[in-house]
């Protein structure tokens, strides 16, 4: 069967699905989209595949297409046949998993949304400045309250998932690892836990070749 086709530019949102695909083993093909807030030809290559124009895009090896990573997390499972990512039925740490694998997309990952482009929701210039310093406070307090309920030495406690490859990743983005380290310990230390993982370690050189 034929490998994916992952749209992604490194460090940016695709990569939250290229560790998975990586730790799954899976087959794949990296398309490299380029910098879509800056670059019109990013845009339109991905226009093509996605009308939103937005990272990660998988094309499965049937050519259906699939958007948002939390989706692409619980197909990926169900693909595989496994349960080491995704809590399955039955798993005790299955409702607490959802919650927060929700939680992360649906909340702080808009934030970036926001700010990427304030143009598509603040139209006048002057205030986009405090618009932007209101979202990073606001991406703060949501981090804030995904500190309080972490578990050690995973985010699920003893039970390694998903949800830890999403904190390694996020923690590169605004506010930065310096801002995890001082105010989010326990989600700076499943972040570096995460980066130590050796069978991941050419993924966090491709995405985060710098950290």
């Amino acid at each position: 069967m034929a490998g994916f086709i992952l749209y992604g530019t490194p460090g940016w949102g695709s990569a939250l699905v290229e560790a998975q695909l990586d730790h799954y083993g899976l087959d794949y093909r990296f398309e490299k989209v380029g910098n879509l807030f800056k670059e019109p030809e990013a845009r339109a290559k991905l226009e093509n595949v996605n009308p939103l124009k937005q990272i990660p895009t998988l094309v499965l090896p049937d050519g259906q297409i699939m958007t948002e990573s939390a989706a692409i997390t619980l197909w990926l499972a169900q693909h595989t046949g496994r349960d080491d990512l995704v809590p399955g039925n039955g798993a005790p740490e299955q409702a607490a998993f959802l919650r927060w694998l929700i939680y992360l997309v649906a909340n702080i990952y808009p934030t970036f949304t926001y700010v990427d482009d304030p143009s598509r929701f603040v139209s006048v210039e002057a205030a986009q400045a405090p618009f932007k310093a209101a979202v990073a406070a606001y991406r703060e307090r949501l981090w804030h309250i995904v500190e309080e309920v972490a578990g050690a030495p995973w985010f699920l406690g003893e039970r390694f998932s998903a949800l830890d490859l999403y904190v390694g990743v996020m923690v590169h983005w605004t506010p930065r690892q310096a801002w995890f380290s001082a105010n989010a310990p326990k989600l700076d230390a499943i972040a570096n836990r995460a980066k130590a993982l050796e069978a991941l370690q050419p993924f966090w050189e491709r995405n985060f070749p710098d950290a």
